[in-house]
């Protein structure tokens, strides 16, 4: 009997481990790996301005369950990137938001070089079963009409190829101050490529939905 009944309790302890263990599983947040250069790393900014801290703080105000993993590397490209991805990724991860260009369009890399780049970094996360958020960057005119068209193009036709989610701009936030560099003055730092707190601030309100979107999708 005392054997049966110690049998039984054992039993009992195994299944409530195991519900436990189950509920323990639902309740880990969503992961989401920012990939990204300078942008998302926060460069020039105290680590608690940062695009990945003052995002994670809108997530969180959102009341949403969600880890955002700082993979910005300043000065990396699309090559950049796609080296680092599969590396980058855990077991723990459910998405990536990509975010890179801005420094192929610095070097003015050919735009389909980006592109295969770009691709290749969907292809490792349609691989893994990721969700994605695709963030665009827009050309400068003075490279001309055919690779800003070439270029601009790239995200939203490689987000919709893969069945990503597809954000415009990063820069979006910015454009209720202004479009030109003298109309920004104020919300980027000295060397007018990055933001400065404020900058950020109005970045994370207009991308923080996009974002909010694709941990609903991981969640799925």
């Amino acid at each position: 009997m005392r054997y049966g009944a110690a049998r039984y309790m054992n039993k009992a302890a195994l299944a409530g481990i195991v519900m436990c263990s189950a509920v323990a599983a639902k309740a880990e947040p969503v992961e989401v790996l920012a990939l990204g250069d300078s942008l998302t790393a926060g460069y020039g900014l105290m680590d608690a301005d940062g695009f990945v801290p003052k995002m994670q703080a809108w997530l969180d105000d959102q009341g949403l369950d969600v880890r955002l993993v700082n993979a910005g590397v300043s000065g990396d490209t699309t090559a950049g990137g796609l080296s680092r991805v599969a590396w980058s990724l855990n077991p723990g991860t459910d998405a990536i938001m990509v975010a890179l260009g801005g420094n192929d369009l610095l070097r003015g890399l050919d735009p389909s070089v980006s592109r295969a780049n770009l691709d290749g970094i969907l292809q490792i996360a349609q691989e893994n079963d990721l969700e994605v958020l695709v963030v665009g960057m827009e050309a400068p005119g003075n490279y001309g009409p055919e690779y800003k068209a070439e270029f601009d193009a790239m995200y939203s036709e490689l987000a919709a190829e893969y069945d990503a989610l597809y954000f415009p701009r990063f820069f979006e936030g910015l454009m209720s101050v202004g479009e030109t560099p003298a109309e920004l003055r104020s919300v980027m730092q000295m060397d007018g490529i990055h933001p400065n707190t404020e900058g950020v601030e109005l970045i994370v309100e207009a991308l923080g939905p996009a974002l909010a979107e694709l941990v609903a999708r991981a969640s799925d």
